[in-house]
């Protein structure tokens, strides 16, 4: 007669006991995190001179055919539309004292002949149009693709002259800048040029 609640008295018991010890003894789980601590070992690995001036930028837009040979198997092909860049930019750390002469009132600054400082594919506005038999050396096939397309944009920007206009855009850019530095009128040459005056 008594059994029943007894039991429920004994079970509500055997409850509260267990989410006491429960409470209590969460504390001294070994693998609770307590606390979190991060120690980062930074290292200056280079320090670089920002001294290169991009003076020119071409933007490219490529539509890249790739195809490889393979034995037993149709050829894979892919079809990428790439777009990439060139910059052309002059080096002015390469400017020595001997670099700038003073003649009156007018500045003669020797600077370094342009270079193509970088060219790169832009992943992010380049996509894969179509691939075909590219299941077994499809990664391959585009890597060749990608690769054959960076080198055709250096190619490219150097056939269009990428040099020439980073020449022009130092006129329109750094003489102004040079001129109102110094205060003087400012002519800029360029060293193969200033050599080859020198020799006549």
């Amino acid at each position: 007669m008594f059994r029943r609640p007894f039991n429920l008295l004994l079970l509500l018991f055997v409850a509260f006991i267990s989410i006491f010890l429960w409470e209590k003894l969460k504390f001294l789980n070994p693998f609770r995190i307590q606390d979190i601590k991060t120690t980062h070992n930074i290292v200056l690995k280079e320090m670089s001179t920002l001294g290169k001036v991009e003076l020119a930028n071409f933007t490219f837009r490529d539509v890249v055919e790739q195809e490889l040979s393979v034995s037993y198997l149709p050829n894979p092909k892919a079809i990428l539309i790439v777009q990439g860049n060139a910059v052309g930019c002059i080096d002015l750390t390469k400017i020595t004292a001997e670099d700038i002469v003073t003649k009156d009132d007018t500045l003669v600054v020797h600077l370094p002949d342009p270079e193509l400082c970088h060219y790169s594919i832009d992943h992010k506005h380049s996509k894969i149009y179509d691939t075909q038999y590219a299941f077994m050396n499809e990664q391959a096939l585009l890597n060749e693709a990608y690769t054959r397309a960076e080198s055709k944009i250096k190619e490219s920007a150097l056939e269009m002259g990428i040099l020439e206009q980073t020449k022009k855009n130092a006129e329109i850019v750094l003489k102004p800048l040079l001129e109102n530095v110094s205060g003087k009128k400012v002519v800029l040459q360029y060293r193969l040029r200033a050599t080859l005056e020198r020799l006549k």
